[in-house]
């Protein structure tokens, strides 16, 4: 069935918002608000708008290190993730998890985690929960293309099949794992034909295309949740900065990055939408409403307190004893 037109306009502000705010964690960063390593999102948007677009608010959702974008499309508070960045006391982890361990369990998004591949177990575990309590969800977790050489892609894709489990493997291949080229890294760098190794379906799509993305998403996660066991898609795309903030990106051509910008989702998507026949007052409209609410959400984490000394001893596993 064709995206609606709603749904479409949804996608366009979700992908809208993540652009504005990436940039304004930019700005934040450049100003010395945020510290330590933040890995920006910008070009990859139509990936996490796309995919997580097609499952229901109560499945699972666990992503990586870059996990701005896939809150936000989880619907958590512009100011809260801002205010996390911040290390303020009003952000999502109350300002100990910062950039790179975003996590609300209420809205079913189960964490953003900094080790390479290290969330893929995780995420093996919620759908064996799935399973066993036989729900009807499904587990949506993203990596990137340089996880799919760990030991750990392996074991997870592994165990998943083994146990026919509820879960995607959301590949977001941007070429590059840190500044290494996967051509380079990766004997075999077809991702998602990884996946027959293992006896499940693997799929590849264009991730600069937002419509193409959640199409395809829309399949696999009805035949997931229809019990026929894990899929891999590999969603192809292209980040526009460096690995992280520090990162100035100089391994990569400047014709090369030419060449993606003109492929960008967003435009992409706006045109899209215009041919539809939609008036180009609505884009304009929702392109002044994302930068208030990042704007907003700015100001806030820059008023909030930062923790107190004795948050060092909250929400700990067991107490700590000294000599």
């Amino acid at each position: 069935m064709p995206v609606p037109l709603a749904d479409q306009l949804q996608l366009y502000r979700n992908m809208a918002l993540i652009r504005r705010f990436e940039e304004g964690v930019a700005e934040a960063y450049a100003e010395g608000f945020i510290g330590g390593f933040t890995h920006l999102y910008i070009g990859q948007e139509a990936v996490a708008t796309g995919a997580i677009s097609a499952i229901n608010h109560d499945d699972y959702v666990i992503g990586t290190y870059r996990d701005h974008a896939h809150a936000l499309v989880r619907e958590i508070s512009p100011r809260a993730l801002m205010a996390e960045l911040y290390g303020r006391v009003t952000g999502v982890c109350k300002g100990k998890g910062g950039s790179m361990h975003f996590c609300d369990p209420e809205r079913y998004f189960m964490g953003g985690y900094a080790i390479v591949g290290g969330n893929l177990p995780l995420a093996v575990g919620l759908a064996l929960s799935i399973q066993m309590r036989n729900e009807d969800r499904v587990v949506m977790a993203f990596l990137g293309d340089g996880a799919s050489n760990q030991g750990v892609f392996h074991e997870s894709l592994n165990m998943a099949k083994l146990w026919e489990l509820p879960v995607i493997f959301v590949v977001e291949n941007n070429f590059y794992g840190i500044a290494t080229d996967v051509r380079i890294s990766s004997a075999f760098n077809e991702i998602h034909r990884k996946a027959q190794g293992y006896g499940m379906p693997g799929h590849v799509v264009n991730g600069m295309d937002v419509i193409a993305v959640r199409e395809e998403c829309e399949e696999v996660v009805k035949y997931v949740r229809h019990g026929s066991g894990p899929v891999l898609i590999e969603a192809r795309c292209y980040r526009y900065q460096g690995h992280s903030m520090t990162d100035p990106g100089r391994y990569r051509s400047q014709a090369e990055a030419d060449l993606w910008r003109k492929r960008d989702p967003i435009p992409r998507l706006a045109k899209q939408l215009v041919q539809q026949g939609l008036d180009a007052s609505r884009l304009d409209a929702i392109q002044r409403e994302v930068n208030e609410a990042v704007q907003d959400a700015m100001r806030f984490a820059e008023s909030s307190p930062e923790p107190p000394d004795e948050a060092l001893y909250e929400d700990v596993y067991v107490e700590s004893y000294g000599a």
